[in-house]
């Protein structure tokens, strides 16, 4: 991973190396942070990074902020002008992922989320596939339990709430799985670890609902926008039993860093007949098209950034 030279930090761009906390910063010993996930594709051809729904992903951290008392003093369109300002200073020719982050600047040991400081930063990466999206995974249905709305919500990309998605993911990893699937408290489908879920059965196209202890995906979003009005395909918003993993036609995660990666088998069954679906596959191309601006019905997604 290749990281950029300059990160937005303290209401400036410095070099990468001048953004740090201090050991005794709040969001380093609590977590008291929210942050953001959003690639830049860029295509050589059109000598443009192409940011996909920065607009949207900022609305989503305005909303995350909301629910951790957090104010950034910036609004979503704010944040969106200083991430493409922060791109142009990097000038980086390649895919990129870039990470906002609010958090907890204070320097306490208070168990609280009022009457601190908040900060708001952002850095970015060179970044391929995050899993490898040429082949099917192979997945697991994880003991760790997704944590449900009550504890921590995950609708809140919450810093200290991505201990569970690590425990989930690193114990799938350890047994030899890509990726875990998490389960909701009363045992039905929640997501992936770092990822939505769609299923195929029956041709539809199904996912779990928003109320499954879900992140509410940009990257979902798209692909139910693009299987509805591209393909005319069908999609339920259900809750999805764990054995309806084992018997479906297709299964695939999306997300921001997993893109849409096909999953062809689940804790050692085959999903399907153990390739790569026709759906899932037909949905990645779309998908990659759109978000590298080769499809101009989708132009609207992105935010295009040149150096020149």
């Amino acid at each position: 991973m290749k990281w950029g030279e300059y990160a937005y930090f303290r209401g400036e761009i410095v070099p990468l190396a001048e953004a740090r906390v201090p050991i005794t910063t709040h969001a380093l010993n609590y977590g008291t942070g929210c942050f953001e996930g959003i690639r830049g594709y860029w295509n050589p051809g059109h000598q443009r990074l192409y940011v996909v729904k920065l607009r949207e992903h900022y609305e989503r951290m305005v909303a995350s902020c909301r629910i951790l008392r957090m104010d950034p003093g910036l609004d979503a369109e704010e944040m969106a002008e200083l991430t493409v300002a922060l791109l142009k200073r990097n000038a980086m020719t390649c895919d990129v992922y870039i990470r906002p982050l609010v958090f907890k600047a204070s320097e306490a040991l208070k168990l609280t989320l009022s009457g601190l400081e908040d900060e708001f930063a952002i850095f970015c990466a060179g970044l391929g596939d995050y899993l490898d999206t040429s082949r099917g995974l192979k997945v697991m249905v994880s003991s760790w339990t997704r944590l449900p709305d009550t504890a921590i919500p995950p609708r809140a990309k919450v810093t200290g709430s991505y201990i569970n998605a690590c425990l989930a993911s690193d114990g799938a990893q350890q047994l030899g799985f890509d990726e875990a699937i998490m389960l909701t408290e009363d045992g039905k489908v929640s997501e992936a670890a770092s990822a939505n879920l769609f299923m195929v059965r029956h041709g539809k196209l199904i996912t779990s609902p928003v109320t499954d202890g879900i992140l509410e995906g940009i990257t979902r979003g798209a692909i139910i926008e693009l299987a509805t009005t591209v393909l005319g395909i069908q999609v339920e918003e259900r809750r999805i039993d764990r054995t309806e993993l084992y018997v479906a036609d297709e299964i695939f995660l999306c997300g921001t860093g997993v893109q849409v990666a096909a999953v062809t088998s689940v804790d050692g069954r085959p999903v399907g007949d153990g390739k790569i679906g026709t759906l899932t596959r037909r949905l990645q191309q779309l998908y990659f098209a759109a978000v590298r601006g080769e499809d101009e019905r989708f132009r609207h997604w992105l935010t295009a950034v040149s150096y020149s």
